[in-house]
């Protein structure tokens, strides 16, 4: 079987890091073998780490998850690998039911398919709702929203064979918190999000098995010193309830950068995760576009709802953001290294969804690195051992 090696100064793992390694990989873009040796390096000072794993995007080159054709996810997908992503979880929108299942059952199929050379792989989607409360909707359209259903769930998830990953969900609505619990047990993960949760509306919700938060600060009843709220219980240091990972969109938009070094400060570096919240936006000009059926108009890095802005209200659609991006506003806004940067957009989300297999970088794993230049700069990704 041929081979080939990757050389670099250093490699960063999700256990530590390799000074001077060299990877042997496979033909089937399979790791088989990592050592060190300084005699290897040809005058390179790039740092090797994993690929990054987004797990909150709902589109990217024009085109939404929830109504894109094959081809228009594999453009997708092809700019997503562009930009340092090896895995993603395509993130739904609330919309009708119809909508949803029909959306779900076209993600499920892209899921199931042979991997394709150069793309960025779905391996699960995340729900982000209709389980959502009205008063921090955000763009999710009001008369689509239900009330937390069992029987709901279970038909998303048999259009979804399966695979929906991860739920955003309000753990304050009436069934909210049996509904964690329902879908808990059968291995998803529940974010609490969109959401006027109190501090113990919060709690009950991890206690039934919500273990992340959905985009920190955005979409969440703001933090009060008496009544701590859902942002209180995110970032609270000494919880007492089970840790809880949290989201955030560093684009500089959502949330300021003192705020972003608060939430690091708060999470640490085993349980803050980065995630773009991209709209079909991201990696196109400014001008019109949609996310679900809503229009938003993009302009100097900002997603508005064209609606909202037309009567003179600023309402952020998620973000034009790249995960290459995030992770060098965070170490610009927090002056974290380039390895603590990157596994909070690689090895937390894994950690988070119980799938460290991922982004693990190890004999018997897949290839999926991205290689930086002495700057941090992201200047070659490699998926399954061929370089994009």
């Amino acid at each position: 079987m041929a081979t080939t090696t990757l050389t670099a100064r250093y490699l960063i793992t999700d256990i530590g890091s390799i000074e001077f390694p060299v990877i042997t990989l496979s033909s089937d873009g399979t790791i088989t073998d990592i050592s060190s040796d300084p005699r290897a390096l040809a005058n390179e000072r790039d740092t090797l780490t994993a690929a990054f794993f987004d797990i909150h995007t709902h589109g990217a080159m024009g085109h939404d998850v929830m109504q894109s054709s094959p081809a228009e996810l594999g453009e997708m997908q092809r700019f997503l690998a562009t930009r340092g992503v090896a895995h993603y979880l395509p993130t739904t929108v609330t919309a009708s039911v119809d909508a949803t299942l029909s959306a779900l059952e076209a993600l499920a199929n892209a899921i199931e398919a042979e991997p394709r050379d150069g793309e960025a792989q779905p391996v699960g989607i995340h729900l982000e709702g209709p389980f959502l409360s009205h008063a921090k909707r955000g763009v999710h359209p009001p008369n689509d929203l239900q009330p937390p259903s069992i029987t709901l769930f279970d038909r998303f998830q048999s259009a979804a064979r399966g695979h929906i990953a991860l739920m955003t969900i309000a753990p304050e609505l009436p069934g909210a918190v049996g509904l964690i619990a329902h879908a808990h047990r059968q291995g998803v993960k529940l974010s609490l999000g969109h959401t006027n949760a109190t501090a113990a509306d919060a709690i009950a919700g991890i206690g039934a098995g919500a273990n992340s938060a959905t985009h920190t600060f955005n979409a969440m009843r703001p933090l009060d010193h008496r009544e701590p709220g859902i942002l209180g219980t995110v970032l609270d240091p000494r919880p007492d309830h089970a840790p809880l990972f949290a989201e955030l969109i560093c684009d500089g938009v959502h949330v300021a950068p003192p705020l972003v070094r608060l939430w690091l400060k708060a999470k640490g570096l085993d349980l803050a995760i980065l995630v773009t919240d991209a709209m079909s936006a991201a990696g196109m000009p400014d001008g019109d576009y949609t996310l679900g059926h809503f229009a938003v108009k993009v302009a100097h890095g900002r997603a508005l709802l064209a609606e909202d802005l037309a009567a003179g209200k600023e309402t952020l659609a998620g973000s034009v953001l790249t995960m290459d991006r995030a992770v060098a506003n965070l170490q610009r806004y927090t002056n974290a290294p380039l390895g603590d940067a990157a596994r909070l957009a690689s090895h937390n989300p894994a950690a988070m969804l119980g799938r460290p297999e991922l982004t693990r970088l190890a004999p018997g794993s897949l290839a999926n690195l991205n290689r930086f230049d002495a700057k941090n700069n992201l200047v070659a990704t490699y998926v399954r051992g061929r370089a994009i």
